[in-house]
């Protein structure tokens, strides 16, 4: 992914972590509470099967509907 899609990408990230903060289901490996942030970019490497920066440009409005998904999904 270029540069500028990149760091697109990543705000949107961010954003998606400030949204689900505090509404990420419990689970016993995370007594603090999960990371939100960590959230977006693990699902998002496991379903393009590499980082966010390493996905395909032509990839870059899928990965914001994917993104977007996961926010109304929370998991």
């Amino acid at each position: 992914m270029n540069k500028e899609n990149s760091a697109k990408l990543w705000k949107v990230i961010q954003e998606a972590g400030d949204y689900l903060d505090g509404h990420l289901p419990g689970h016993p490996n995370h007594p603090n509470g999960r990371n939100p942030y960590a959230h977006i970019a693990i699902c998002v490497k496991s379903k393009f099967n590499a980082s966010y920066k390493d996905i395909p440009d032509n990839k870059f409005d899928e990965v914001l509907k994917y993104i977007e998904f996961l926010k109304q999904n929370p998991s």
